[in-house]
């Protein structure tokens, strides 16, 4: 394992040992508290760009599950065709695994994929360090060697990161069912596409910029995805000309109800450190109803400049920030988390639901 060191952009420094793949890298340090389920948040779309720093002590002791692939095209254990992440930063790296659905270690599998790992960093000190002064970009460079990343002077917030992730061209899931949803593909994660399948429907995922306006569907679907939705202006417009020709169903999920909140007028603002956890309590507006919930987002609707004939229809229970928006009177509503979760909790896997019963 080779020394390495993370330089955060305020100067503080975290000393570390190498057991991913050994290349400098850069990207916006981020904290998950989760304390399972790298394989998904690894290959997560949502995390392309940034280095995860997992506050959890101990992380790869049941190894890595085996890439396969489904017949409807969707991966079974990961949430996507590789790793998006950055890097991984973890306090105590375990070196064996074991469960009976491994088929590598972690390590083996950072080093195929040639992504970044460190361990032996104190993470939840750390995290008090981004938790007090906020996300911050960050670099992992090997100690003795005067090499600096190839993405060193690229801001995080400067890149179009759903551009990057976003399918290029339409791609059909479920051919030949019933309803026909035409799935926004922002950095979509895979537990989404099959959570829409099981539910009996046709998915028609387009890249994030194409004008579905004039195809034939029943419902959209706006999918999750990386960075700032300031940078997805074409989407934005593409769902206001959507909504003014249709009251056709749109149910969103993360990056999906900031873009749908553009769309009606509301602004978009930075959070200080972000959600990112499977245990963020969120409460259904005007009910007592109150959720755990899986979430990874660095942004948040300023709910203060929702339209009159817009509501909040859920809030986090920490914070206060939004977790979701709806329409007064068409069939139009949002889920800041994750109701797929994978990994987290299922328990608001009943938007799916909601939104298939709109069609």
């Amino acid at each position: 394992m080779k020394d390495v060191t993370l330089v955060l952009s305020d100067g503080t420094t975290f000393k570390g040992k190498s057991f991913g793949y050994d290349v400098p890298v850069s990207g916006e340090v981020v904290f998950n508290t989760a304390m399972m389920g790298y394989p998904e948040s690894l290959t997560d779309p949502s995390y392309a760009g940034q280095i995860m720093v997992l506050t959890f002590p101990l992380v790869g002791n049941y190894g890595v599950p085996p890439f396969t692939i489904e017949q409807n095209g969707i991966p079974t254990f990961m949430e996507s065709d590789r790793i998006y992440a950055s890097a991984i930063i973890v306090g105590d790296y375990s070196t064996g695994y074991s469960h009976w659905n491994a088929c590598e270690s972690l390590a083996d599998w950072l080093k195929r994929e040639k992504v970044p790992g460190v361990t032996g960093i104190d993470t939840r000190a750390l995290t008090k360090v981004l938790r007090e002064q906020g996300v911050m970009m960050g670099r992992i460079v090997f100690d003795g060697e005067a090499v600096e990343p190839d993405n060193a002077n690229e801001d995080y917030e400067s890149v179009n990161w759903v551009s990057r992730v976003s399918c290029k061209d339409i791609i059909r899931y479920n051919e030949g069912a019933g309803k026909k949803v035409v799935l926004v593909d922002c950095g979509v994660k895979a537990n989404i596409i099959r959570c829409l399948i099981n539910r009996g429907v046709e998915v028609i995922r387009v890249p994030w910029n194409y004008d579905y306006t004039a195809m034939q569907f029943d419902g959209l679907f706006l999918a999750n995805g990386p960075g700032d939705p300031d940078m997805c202006e074409d989407a934005v417009q593409i769902i206001r000309k959507q909504m003014s020709l249709s009251r056709k169903p749109i149910c969103g999920i993360c990056m999906g109800n900031q873009l749908l909140a553009k769309a009606s007028g509301a602004t978009i603002y930075k959070l200080k450190y972000g959600h990112r956890s499977h245990n963020q309590p969120v409460r259904e507006v005007g009910t007592n109803r109150c959720y755990v919930t899986s979430q990874n987002h660095g942004y948040a609707v300023d709910a203060s400049t929702l339209g009159k004939d817009w509501r909040e229809l859920f809030v986090n229970m920490n914070d206060g920030s939004n977790e979701g928006i709806c329409h007064q009177t068409n069939p139009w509503f949002t889920s800041q988390f994750h109701p797929e979760a994978c990994s987290g909790p299922v328990d608001t896997e009943f938007m799916f639901d909601r939104f298939i019963a709109a069609l």
